[in-house]
């Protein structure tokens, strides 16, 4: 395999600070010991994610997909809001094993802040306990429910958009395909951060950066394994777990989606913008040049992370036509 991009300087002095803390690699018997690892850490309040009232929090409850239990989402609305906003339907990260509703919202609240708009984070069960298609018809459920009482919510439900980082970034492909397919809810736009998309886990970057940054080839096939067991990498797997196996990508909404150049999704990432637009889709697309994966979350001051962050930021106002 040829000699691996290099990683932006700013980012690699994170890497080498940081990196001993987030592996490389993660194997199944390292599943327990990262959950519990990240449960021990402080994680934000309720209060601290209002910012003194800005922004208002709430749980709600709602109804699983059928069989299975309830399921939870947090929502932040922002306090001055008035009337009917338009809302971002989030689904976290943490390579199907990993997360809660909870992770991310601290930037999440810069967003509503900024833009005026609703998060609605969503809380889905974890592989490998609930392997697909648990995770993904959780998320699915809880976009029907959010929909479905908008009204309540203060949330226009023709400017909904739906979101996600790593796996979250993968599991809302997924949402969105399953929404065209089975006629569901509207969805004005998809945000596709660094998004885990393909099982086969075969790419010339996913070799090209085997040991490398965040993520590498073998915490992608311990998290791929995790969701879908035997099937990983197999002809039976389905595009709604895995949305790069999707034939037909037509009539999907915009898109945006990044990655660093210097991470296993690259390849991945870069063919399903190719092939939204090769379907006649929209889909604007940046790879970071020298970023890791989730480089913005563990290095948010580097330039490259502020271009990033200022790039969706952009795409998300025009979207939104503010």
């Amino acid at each position: 395999m040829s000699t691996p991009p290099p990683f932006d300087p700013e980012l690699t002095a994170a890497l080498d600070m940081f990196g001993a803390a987030i592996p490389s690699s993660i194997s199944a018997d390292m599943i327990q010991g990262m959950r519990e690892a990240r449960a021990s850490m402080p994680q934000p309040s309720d209060e601290e994610l209002a910012r003194d009232g800005a922004l208002v929090i709430a749980d709600h409850t709602a109804p699983g997909p059928e069989g299975a239990p309830d399921i939870t989402l947090l929502v932040a609305r922002p306090a001055a809001a008035a009337g009917a906003i338009p809302a971002i339907y989030f689904i976290h990260g943490g390579g199907m094993m990993f997360g809660d509703r909870r992770l991310g919202m601290p930037d999440l609240g810069d967003l509503a802040l900024e833009l005026g708009v609703a998060i609605v984070s969503v809380e889905y069960r974890l592989a490998p306990e609930h392997p697909h298609p648990a995770p993904v018809e959780d998320c699915y459920a809880g976009l029907e429910w959010t929909a479905k009482n908008a009204a309540e919510l203060g949330i226009d439900p023709a400017r909904v958009i739906v979101g996600g980082a790593s796996a979250g970034g993968g599991l809302a492909a997924a949402v969105v395909l399953l929404a065209r397919d089975r006629g569901g809810p509207a969805i004005l736009g998809q945000l596709l951060v660094c998004p885990m998309l393909d099982d086969r886990n075969d790419s010339p970057s996913s070799h090209q950066m085997a040991g490398l940054g965040i993520w590498d080839r073998t915490a992608n096939e311990t998290g791929w394994t995790a969701l879908l067991g035997p099937a990983r990498g197999t002809a039976d797997v389905s595009p709604y777990a895995a949305p790069a196996r999707a034939t037909d990508l037509s009539g999907l909404p915009p898109t945006f989606i990044d990655v660093g150049s210097a991470e296993t999704f690259r390849d991945e990432d870069v063919d399903y913008a190719v092939r939204v637009w090769r379907d006649g889709g929209r889909a604007e697309l940046h790879v970071w040049p020298g970023g890791f994966h989730g480089f913005d979350g563990l290095a948010p001051q580097a330039a490259l992370s502020q271009d990033a962050k200022e790039a969706r930021l952009r795409w998300l106002r025009r979207l939104l036509g503010g």
